[in-house]
């Protein structure tokens, strides 16, 4: 449909070696999808996490055709001149085949605590840290004094560097930090009805910032089970996100699909019908093949 490109989440890769990693990308690049996607977390809830930025740059290394996309990075426990540094590097690496996507998080306060951050200034640090990272990706020099940080006459070589930046977030706030700041906005855990009214309220927001709305690019993450059989479907990703977000599977089951990939195509359709073209599937199967496979066709539905 249109140029809409599906991609695989991999939670399976995190804390994989080298080897294993080598054979995901080459296994997701023969099968026809479009990019890998990465959570961020320093060390969430027991520790787990991994970093979206060190991840992607593998995944650029070791593929010449696969775009990567973080979904999302945290973008408000870092120093944005250090962030704007890794995307620099990571556009000389792979031109055009990275998209920064941003959240806030917030789900483990203590996480956040961890990095030096109050958890009640995360948004404001976001919108601070994306007008110093566009003023530094653009070449500089910057001159910054806000309420976080203060940058005197920094620049940031080779310049200009252009890395899509999509805003993560269910908020009326993180609506406003898309139109405003962002390339985007990524989704997640939202009715297609809800989704429909995001994009629009993003639009609105881009266009009294003085920003081209119809060049913005939306996306939805997306969690599935996959397997023949629903039930066994239902059972692998309810494990993967009680384990991951430690609340029961009901809270997350009405937006997430299981069973076959017919039945989660049948799910995303009306979501490219409201504004999606990008679809990250946080895909849960018996295995990473089976998970590829599954996505692979998925798109293949999805856009012939």
């Amino acid at each position: 449909m249109g140029d809409t490109r599906v991609g695989l989440a991999p939670l399976s890769l995190i804390g994989s070696d080298a080897a294993s990693r080598r054979a995901a990308v080459e296994l997701t690049e023969r099968s026809g999808l479009d990019h890998l996607t990465m959570i961020d977390h320093p060390s969430f809830r027991d520790g787990f996490g991994v970093d979206g930025l060190a991840f992607a740059n593998s995944v650029l290394v070791l593929s010449d055709r696969l775009r990567c996309t973080t979904g999302a990075y945290l973008l408000p426990l870092r120093h944005p001149t250090l962030v704007a540094r890794q995307l620099a590097d990571l556009h000389s690496l792979a031109p055009g085949r990275f998209t920064f996507g941003i959240g806030v998080g917030g789900e483990d306060r203590d996480e956040v605590f961890s990095c030096g951050v109050d958890p009640a200034t995360r948004g404001r640090r976001a919108d601070e840290s994306l007008e110093v990272l566009r003023a530094l990706l653009a070449g500089g020099p910057v001159h910054h004094e806000g309420e976080f940080f203060q940058l005197r006459n920094v620049r940031m070589r080779p310049a200009p560097v252009e890395v899509p930046i999509v805003v993560g977030g269910r908020s009326d706030a993180a609506l406003v930090r898309a139109g405003r700041h962002g390339d985007g906005w990524l989704g997640v855990w939202a009715s297609p009805e809800r989704y429909r009214r995001a994009v629009t309220t993003v639009a609105e927001h881009a266009d009294g910032a003085g920003r081209d709305a119809d060049a913005q690019r939306h996306g939805l993450c997306l969690y599935c089970g996959v397997h023949e059989d629903p039930v066994r479907a239902r059972a692998l990703v309810a494990s993967a996100m009680e384990g991951l977000y430690g609340i029961t599977f009901e809270q997350f089951e009405h937006w997430t699909p299981s069973g076959t990939p017919e039945v989660i195509a049948d799910f995303i359709e009306p979501y490219l019908e409201v504004g999606c073209e990008d679809v990250h599937l946080y895909a849960v199967g018996e295995d990473l093949d089976a998970e590829v496979g599954a996505a692979a066709e998925v798109r293949r539905l999805l856009c012939g």
